[in-house]
């Protein structure tokens, strides 16, 4: 199988991930801070040095502010459901994956927030001055995808940031598509709010993620139950990350994510990064020599994540990547990846488009075998 849907998670994973999922299933796999015993204290360790690694990767204001949750979309509903209150205004765009879109959706249908979606420009980019024209004196929120996961395309993060904090609103950033292939610098960005799944570009397993909480932002407790570290209290203890990680933690996706920033740490993002690049533009440029196929998206790889969409002008992008699938062992992404809005701006909707979504272990051999089953296809 030639995989290209790592958008949706990354595979393969380093080997350094599996040995060390292998290892600590089989030698520390306690509860951690539940017991004094070794292995319970050699797992409350692994916790607390992997949030050591995410606040030294994204540039943090302490490490107990990273908080382990199940993946980004749970990140992305602590954030919303504890912070916004009735009657807040809340500005995002329409480049927003469901797990930004339907939260704030459905509060808004329930009457208890106000709604403004800032529509990206043709090329798929967020313009700092529609965000900045769309707040009102009730915006207590901005949301913000880092990198489009249809597109690709990577929006002006650090000016909406400036804008935000001279606003005196929260600024929060879906970085799905970006937390470990562009640099994020959390307090030079203004981030008060920075949720990400640890399964894509972090190259952990399935079932991590975390929500950073900045100092700004007040998050109601989102689920209550027992801590490693006080089990007195009548109610969740007020302390990070205690308040936020009520119940037995994902220890052992854990230590897959810590073995994946270090893969990317010790690789580099930038490296990585111009790798997925070079594909997706050897991609790009395959197809427009091809003729038959539309590319979405601006093409300054300057601003942009190894993500590509495009349409074929004869096949519906259901069938087109089935005949991928099946016909030639190619795994890649039709629909509307998640994204309706943004599919509907772009004329794409409800049939969507195929998306090749290439890792730091792809080749431009796999790209090659793509170019040449589209072209038999094609014929």
């Amino acid at each position: 199988m030639i995989y290209l849907d790592n958008a949706a998670t990354s595979f393969p994973k380093p080997e350094g991930v599996y040995q060390a999922l292998d290892h600590f299933a089989r030698h520390e796999l306690a509860n951690p801070g539940r017991a004094g015993h070794k292995m319970a204290l050699a797992s409350e360790r692994l916790l607390d040095d992997t949030r050591h690694l995410l606040n030294q990767l994204f540039h943090g204001e302490a490490p107990e502010r990273f908080i382990f949750t199940l993946n980004c979309t749970d990140a992305l509903n602590m954030a919303f459901k504890g912070v916004l209150r009735e009657g807040d205004h809340v500005v995002t765009s329409d480049l927003e994956h469901n797990s930004v879109s339907r939260p704030l959706r459905r509060m808004e249908l329930e009457g208890r927030i106000t709604l403004t979606r800032v529509r990206a420009d043709g090329g798929g980019t967020v313009s700092p001055d529609d965000v900045r024209r769309a707040l009102n004196p009730r915006t207590r929120l901005i949301a913000l995808t880092h990198a489009s996961n249809v597109l690709g395309t990577v929006q002006p993060i650090a000016e909406v940031g400036r804008i935000a904090r001279e606003a005196g609103v929260l600024f929060l950033v879906d970085a799905a598509q970006s937390a470990g292939t562009v640099p994020i610098d959390i307090q030079g960005m203004h981030i008060d709010l920075l949720a990400f799944p640890g399964h894509k570009s972090l190259l952990g397993p399935t079932g991590t993620g975390a929500l950073y909480v900045g100092p700004r932002a007040k998050v109601g407790v989102w689920r209550e139950g027992g801590t490693g570290g006080d089990s007195s209290s009548e109610t969740q203890p007020a302390e990070f990350p205690y308040v936020l990680e009520g119940g037995t933690p994902n220890v052992l996706g854990v230590a897959g994510l810590a073995a994946g920033v270090r893969y990317v740490q010790e690789h580099g993002l930038e490296r990585l990064r111009a790798h997925e690049l070079a594909l997706t533009e050897h991609l790009r440029q395959g197809l427009e020599d091809m003729g038959g196929f539309r590319v979405f998206g601006h093409g300054d790889p300057s601003r942009r994540v190894g993500t590509l969409s495009f349409r074929s002008d004869t096949l519906p992008a259901a069938e087109l990547a089935g005949i991928l699938d099946q016909a030639f062992d190619i795994a890649v992404r039709p629909g509307l990846h998640c994204a309706p809005y943004i599919h509907r701006a772009l004329g794409t909707f409800p049939e969507g488009t195929v998306r090749v979504s290439p890792g730091p272990f792809n080749t431009e051999a796999d790209i090659d075998a793509l170019l040449r089953a589209l072209a038999e296809i094609a014929s």
